[in-house]
């Protein structure tokens, strides 16, 4: 699959002249660089409500996932999830404040930074993160600096956008 058309959603909801957020498509810093192709960031965004927003590296753009009281500390927790547009991999970097009246207003850090692998198996064989993400379920390991052990966020519903996301395995987050 090719770098999905989603950045034209994400591109749409802002006007790059009034937000500092990245548009995507330019020149990456060195950390942006470093250890393409599975890198997550949780970003803890004051926005109207506190939420996390989980990110992870897959195919050129970072799927995204609102999460309201943050990721589950401990095997069993569920959180609900709600998926939202691709963001650009410079956002891997992003933190600053977004300003009142735009899309996402509020302040934004980087609460945690990490690689991911994909646990995904069917048949034992692996499924690529894509596939699994379209299949509505895939089971991955976060290695942050807060954030450590094993989840499965599975799809929900019928909207598409809902998932759960389950402490499987691991260490306590943050």
């Amino acid at each position: 699959m090719a770098v999905r058309d989603s950045l034209k959603t994400y591109r749409t909801k802002r006007r790059f002249e009034r937000t500092p957020e990245p548009r995507g498509g330019g020149r990456t810093t060195t950390r942006t660089r470093r250890k393409s192709g599975s890198r997550f960031v949780v970003q803890r965004h004051q926005a109207t409500t506190l939420h996390y927003d989980l990110r992870l590296e897959v195919n050129g753009v970072l799927r995204s996932w609102a999460v309201p009281k943050g990721l589950p500390a401990r095997v069993g927790d569920k959180r609900l999830a709600m998926e939202t547009e691709d963001h650009p991999l410079e956002y891997l970097d992003f933190h600053g404040t977004i300003p009142a009246g735009e899309y996402g207003a509020g302040k934004m850090d980087v609460w945690d930074r990490g690689t991911f692998e994909n646990l995904t198996r069917r048949d034992e064989e692996p499924i690529p993160v894509d596939d699994a993400l379209d299949g509505g379920q895939l089971t991955l390991r976060l290695d942050g600096k807060k954030t450590h052990g094993d989840f499965l966020l599975k799809r929900t519903g019928t909207s598409g956008r809902k998932w759960l996301m389950i402490r499987v395995h691991g260490k306590k987050a943050g």
